[in-house]
């Protein structure tokens, strides 16, 4: 009887649950390489990884080692960068890069056995009015959705906030202060205007909360459109439980959705890496 009650708790949690968790792996990882990040994703229990410069992956390997360790490459990252010259979205003259980018990254999608593509606007032009700046960066969607679909890949567009002194991922960098995209309100209405399946949101609940809050009336609002989460709590983006976003409860609200996709872990640890994902899984697994 204990045997059969144990086989049967991990489907259980799966029905209750319905999302799925991945990891973030440089974030999590940093200096780390793909083939070991990949090996304590499946340790820490977790059904699926992303990472971002997929050039500098083997995809041979890669794709072997998941299909052995039963977890799926969730998304790479296409674009070079958070601010990509020559191929941004809020400057026309920057379209062909754009979509070149587009191009490249939705083949190396399908290679990695990848089915989304994380998208990022690039930088305001200083000095162009900003309506024009967004007729852009729907246009450029709207010729992505072009490519993008008959290979069967999703865009998720990332909203990022434009507040916060210091990027945590990148603390050295620039934090972003000069991105387009950074109110979650603005990016659900271009999705909306670029009206394709194949062109989703990121919503990277820590961003959405520095610039937005009302994680979870937004999120039930606009389920239909996203693509994706992304987690870190605020201040600081760390692992879920260190600041003020109640974990739980926005974790419940995504389950009581229907939303079966991925939630993706994306934040700096205060401690093992390692722990800190097994403690958010059980996090998710006891709502």
């Amino acid at each position: 009887m204990l045997r059969r009650t144990l086989l049967t708790l991990p489907l259980a949690a799966a029905v209750r649950r319905l999302f799925k968790l991945s990891v973030r792996v440089e974030a999590l990882f940093p200096g780390v390489a793909l083939p070991e990040c990949v090996r304590r994703v499946a340790d820490a229990g977790y059904e699926g990884f992303e990472f971002g410069d997929w050039r500098a992956a083997d995809t041979r390997e890669i794709v072997a080692l998941k299909n052995k360790l039963r977890v799926e490459c969730v998304s790479v990252v296409g674009n070079r960068g958070v601010n990509p010259k020559g191929m941004g979205l809020c400057d026309p003259a920057e379209r062909d890069g754009f979509l070149a980018e587009i191009r490249a990254s939705a083949e190396a999608a399908r290679r990695f056995e990848a089915s989304q593509i994380v998208v990022l606007t690039g930088f305001k032009i200083p000095g162009v009015p900003r309506d024009r700046q967004r007729a852009s960066v729907v246009e450029g969607l709207k010729r992505a959705h072009d490519i993008v679909s008959p290979r069967g890949v999703t865009i998720a567009l990332e909203p990022i906030n434009t507040l916060a002194p210091v990027e945590p991922l990148n603390p050295k960098g620039n934090n972003h202060a000069d991105y387009f995209l950074d109110r979650s309100s603005e990016a659900f209405a271009i999705q909306r205007e670029v009206a394709s399946p194949f062109v989703k949101i990121l919503y990277d609940l820590y961003h959405a909360q520095i610039m937005d809050g009302n994680l979870i009336e937004t999120m039930r609002a606009n389920i239909g459109a996203i693509a994706h989460f992304h987690v870190g709590d605020v201040p600081g983006r760390h692992e879920p439980g260190t600041g003020e976003i109640h974990h739980p409860n926005v974790f419940r609200a995504i389950r009581d959705t229907g939303y079966t996709g991925f939630v993706g872990m994306e934040y700096v640890p205060s401690k093992d890496a390692t722990t800190t994902l097994r403690e958010v899984r059980t996090m998710v697994e006891s709502l």
